[in-house]
Order: structure tokens, then C-alpha cells, then sequence
């Protein structure tokens, strides 16, 4: 019988023991942490807007006109209006005939593999995906093989030895940007490959909707290639501030989901506020105030980066507003973000399984709300307790 007692105390000793902290108030660049105000430097609310007043009037207005709850899943009676409003405004958004709301990230991921894949399909993903990818080509049965981290010339050269023994679909699925790294993925260079394979690309754009391209369309956006993408999932929790996710696709690829996803068909659908909520996000992020919330987010990036950058921390690669600060090992990773806390920076530190053994870091991300002033702060003490800690 598995003593649970014993693998917690293993996941203590061993510096691996996670638990929870209270964040108090909203997701802003400062909040309360055990009674204390600390910079929160760990939200995914990239453009700062989950306390904005036009996501608030949106959620009330329409939780007053249709209540908190949906009552159903979206095939039984959980279809209301504000659900297929935002789900056209996404499509409009993201240059497609359709898409579909799903309850979260992870719930999408793997809904849309479980749903449109099989065993006679084969998947190509990325090494680093999100662990909802991972899951979603397990629940798939479709046959997965796994390309080195944004390697087109690996996947150009494993699919090429693939091609005599195709049966079925072919997929290729990546992080548009990959949610512990920083980076992109080579999304034109997969697309040309895609394109001359006959495979389809999803890109899972949770971290650069809103955020990236001239109109905060995302990752694909930035890359030139948005048009060319087939299947666009993104987050409706991070840079658009509220919750939930979605695809979008061809009618026919949205219609395949409805009659297969299972996370899809057997989930109570999204309140009808959250919606509401959203829907004002989009248009928001789609406004002259949305790209001036993404140039105000794109400097403190080059700001907090550039200052870490030149103490001589290793950022991975990143050029995102996710940037990580490399401590390689679990236990003075932990004794940083415990330091910091203390210090009133509240940054979290990261650790296997979330990432590989031995590539544990800080993970900082950046806000548009956040100030200039606290960034820099941030980034001395950041400094100064690596130098302290770091094996």
C-alpha cells in the first residue's frame, strides 16, 4: 500500500514539495502574500487587464441578465448567447471560418487531439509542449514522436523517414511560445514543412495571444504566417484576463469536435459572465489601447531582461515576456524564491516535472501594469540573491 506520508516527506527533503500560497486581491503588479505587499512577478495577466473596468461591467451585465452558472454542458442546454458571441468574435479575430470554447487550456489540448486524431494518425511534437499536449496525443492513440526542441531539420528528416508507412492524418503540434523557455517556435519554418508534408499544424498560442503581432493575434501574427496556421488554440486566462480557451478552425474541423472531444461534450460549459468577460477582452486587446498596452509590456520586458542579461544570468533563449532566470538545482531554487518573497518580490521558482532535472530556474514574467521602478529593483535583488544561493 503506498504510504502517501513517506513521498511527501521524499519530495521535502529533496526540495520538491510544492504547496499553496493566498494571493490576496486582484492579479495586479502588486498584491498581498501573507499579510505582506510584494511585486507579483509570476502572473500570466501579461497585458494587466484581469481587474479592467470594461471586462468587470461585461462580466456583471451579463451575469445579471443570465446568472453565474450555464447549467449544462453545451449540447444539452449549456449553449447561450454570450458563448457563441465570443466564440464568433474569436474566429473574426483570428482570421477563421469557426471556433469552439473549451473550459481551460488543458481541457482544449486535449479535447482537440483526443477528438480529431487516431490510431491510424501520427503526431509530431515538440519536445518542450505543454504537458496538456503531452496528455492529449497519449488520449489520442495516435502514434507521437517526439522532435528535438524547435528543430525543423530533425522533423524535416523524421518525418521524411516516416513517409513510406503513412496511413492516416499527420500533425504537427507546437507551443507558439513555450511557456517555461521564452521562446518561439519556428512557426513559418513549420509551416513551409507542413505544407510540403500534406500535415496540419496546431500551434497552442496560450502565452502570445494578445500579446504578440500587430494586433495582439498572436505568435502566428508575429511570424507572418497566421493564415497559413490550421488550428489556433489560445487561453482566454492569461493576457486576455479571464478563463477558459479555444480553438479555431475550419466549420468542418469545429463540427468533428462537437460530435467527438470529450472534454468538449462532457463539461458544464463556461458561466455566461466569463464570456461576456472575454468577448470585452478581445475587443480591448484589438483596440489603439491593447497595442499600447503591448508596447508598454514589450519595454519592461527589454528592461528587466536587459538589466538580468547583463549581471550574467542565463535567460534561456527567451525574447517573450516569460523570462526565466536559469538555477539549475531544486534546493537553491527554492531558497531564492524564499529570499526574494522575504524581500517583497514574489517570483516562483520552478522545478522537475515542470521542467527537466537540472534546469530548474526563476520564473519572471512581466506585466504592462508593472513600474519601471520596481522592475529594477527587481532585477537587484534577483542579482543579489542568485549570487548568494546558486550552486
Amino acid at each position: 500500500m503506498i504510504d502517501w506520508h513517506l513521498q511527501l516527506e521524499g519530495l521535502s527533503q529533496s526540495g520538491m514539495l510544492r504547496s499553496l500560497r493566498i494571493v490576496e486581491g486582484g492579479q495586479g503588479p502588486k498584491v498581498r502574500v501573507n499579510g505582506r505587499e510584494v511585486l507579483l512577478l509570476c502572473s500570466n495577466n501579461y497585458l494587466g487587464i484581469a481587474d479592467h473596468p470594461a471586462l468587470i461591467e461585461k462580466m456583471v451585465a451579463a451575469t445579471r441578465e443570465f446568472g453565474t452558472g450555464s447549467g449544462a454542458s453545451r449540447l444539452i442546454s449549456g449553449t447561450m448567447p454570450p458563448h457563441t458571441a465570443l466564440e464568433e468574435r474569436i474566429a473574426e479575430f483570428k482570421g477563421t471560418p469557426a471556433a469552439l470554447l473549451f473550459n481551460s487550456g488543458y481541457a482544449a489540448n486535449i479535447g482537440i487531439l483526443q477528438g480529431l486524431l487516431g490510431p491510424d494518425d501520427v503526431i509530431f511534437s515538440d519536445e518542450l509542449n505543454h504537458a496538456s499536449i503531452i496528455d492529449g496525443c497519449r488520449l489520442a492513440r495516435a502514434r507521437t514522436l517526439v522532435y528535438p526542441h524547435c528543430d525543423t531539420s530533425a522533423l524535416a528528416e523524421l518525418m521524411a523517414r516516416e513517409r513510406a508507412d503513412r496511413k492516416g492524418r499527420w500533425l504537427i503540434v507546437t507551443d507558439g511560445v513555450f511557456s517555461m523557455d521564452g521562446d518561439m517556435a519556428p512557426l513559418a519554418e513549420l509551416c513551409d514543412l507542413k505544407e510540403a508534408q500534406d500535415a496540419l499544424l496546431m500551434v497552442d498560442d496560450a502565452h502570445g495571444t494578445g500579446v504578440l503581432g500587430a494586433r495582439g493575434r498572436g505568435t502566428g501574427e508575429h511570424c507572418h504566417c497566421l493564415e497559413r496556421i490550421d488550428l489556433h488554440m489560445g487561453t482566454l486566462g492569461k493576457a486576455l484576463g479571464c478563463a477558459g480557451a479555444y480553438l479555431a478552425a475550419e466549420r468542418v474541423v469545429i463540427d468533428t469536435l462537437i460530435n467527438h472531444s470529450r472534454s468538449f461534450i462532457f463539461s458544464t460549459s463556461l458561466p455566461p459572465g466569463v464570456a461576456a468577460a472575454a468577448m470585452a477582452a478581445v475587443d480591448l486587446v484589438d483596440s489603439d489601447e491593447g497595442r499600447q498596452l503591448r508596447e508598454r509590456l514589450a519595454q519592461n520586458r527589454r528592461q528587466l531582461a536587459g538589466a538580468l542579461t547583463a549581471g550574467g544570468m542565463d535567460l534561456l533563449g527567451s525574447t517573450t515576456q516569460i523570462i526565466p532566470v536559469l538555477t539549475r538545482e531544486p534546493a537553491p531554487t527554492m531558497q531564492m524564491t524564499g529570499r526574494l518573497l522575504e524581500d517583497g518580490i514574489f517570483l516562483q521558482g520552478i522545478r522537475p516535472p515542470t521542467v527537466r532535472p537540472g534546469r530548474c530556474r526563476l520564473r519572471a514574467t512581466v506585466m504592462a501594469s508593472h513600474d519601471a521602478a520596481d522592475l529594477a529593483h527587481a532585477a537587484d535583488q534577483i542579482l543579489a540573491v542568485y549570487r548568494e544561493f546558486a550552486p
